[in-house]
């Protein structure tokens, strides 16, 4: 993998309110082996059609004009990334382009067994791996459709194959998984996870329209209950950094603990969105400056109507000009045209 750009911008890529982007993910696909209740209905949901879909060349010919621009880091999400085939030759070649320093991949961590090892020799550097639950019948329920083992396989294969440090990401939803907090970060006291603790985020009308089961209606946790808890069983948690990542976490240590514990609260933190570094690209190929508005660039349409690199640039710069100073979530606007599958994880 390259690690600095024959191209470097000689001004660094900034939003209307001076933060600098660095950071693009990457949906894949919007289509996903798990019907996750706060995430997708259990049926009816319309996926894109296959010719609705940016091809990987397309894909690639973004990244390589974001990283001429000042982007350099990658990430690839779905949908579940690993469902669609040919994935570790897109990964291949992105890790190809000059400038992108970092790829990392979030995925339900089931098809990891599989292709661990070929996503690491194709320059992948590490997993974030979604796991709402330790208990395999629970993790059935949330799921649908998911085996818990198969999960752990995945966090096993993706430390086989080095691609460390593995983090866990746990939404944490009352009265669906909020009593097995004090579980996960138990597990950080023998494992070197990172285990992050992410408070739930409002889609559309999802809880109504995702759930049938009133049993698991989940409900929203502030991340400073979850701390709390944290603290009250195992005492004050020690400030910690990780060794690689470009992502909100604020992690923390159990003293004594091998691995640590990190904490994304995008709603309850006043603040969370004065060092966004980031913006999204979704699988039909919307640019997307912040994922809980709205406002998106067709960069798809750009590219299929005959728009070459300097089109696809002045695409990302309108899509970076209109980069919101926060997500004004209690102001009562959230994201209403598409669901946290259509948009990427």
């Amino acid at each position: 993998m390259k690690h600095q750009s024959e191209t470097t911008p000689l001004t660094p890529l900034l939003d209307p309110f001076q933060r600098t982007i660095t950071y693009l993910r990457v949906s894949v696909t919007d289509r996903c082996n798990l019907r996750c209740i706060y995430c997708m209905p259990e049926e009816g949901i319309e996926f894109q059609p296959r010719h609705e879909i940016l091809s990987y060349e397309e894909i690639v010919s973004v990244i390589r004009v974001g990283a001429a621009m000042g982007l350099r880091q990658v990430r690839l999400t779905g949908g579940e990334p690993l469902v669609r085939i040919g994935f570790v030759d897109l990964v291949r070649r992105v890790s190809g382009i000059p400038g992108i320093e970092d790829i990392s991949l979030t995925t339900n961590g089931i098809a990891l067994p599989r292709y661990a090892h070929e996503l690491a020799e194709a320059g992948l550097r590490r997993v974030n791996i979604s796991l709402d639950t330790l208990r395999p019948k629970r993790f059935h329920a949330i799921t649908r459709l998911g085996r818990y083992e198969d999960v752990l396989q995945g966090v096993a294969a993706a430390r086989a194959a080095g691609l460390s440090p593995v983090k866990l990401n746990v939404v944490v939803m009352m009265q669906v998984n909020d009593d097995e907090v004090l579980d996960f970060a138990g597990t950080t006291l023998e494992e070197d996870w990172e285990v992050r603790f992410i408070e739930l985020m409002p889609f559309m009308e999802e809880q109504e329209t995702c759930i049938k089961d009133s049993s698991l209606v989940p409900g929203f946790v502030p991340m400073e209950v979850i701390k709390g808890e944290i603290e009250a069983e195992f005492g004050p948690l020690e400030p910690s950094r990780t060794a690689v990542g470009h992502g909100p976490a604020r992690y923390y240590r159990i003293p004594g603990a091998r691995g640590k514990i990190g904490f994304i609260n995008p709603i309850s933190e006043r603040g969370f969105c004065e060092s966004c570094n980031r913006m999204r690209l979704t699988a039909d190929g919307k640019l997307r400056p912040c994922l809980l508005t709205d406002h998106e660039v067709d960069l798809k349409g750009i590219i299929r109507s005959g728009g070459g690199e300097e089109a696809i640039r002045e695409g990302i710069l309108q899509a970076l000009h209109t980069k919101p100073d926060a997500h004004h979530l209690a102001d009562g606007s959230r994201p209403r045209w598409r669901r946290m599958i259509q948009i990427g994880g």
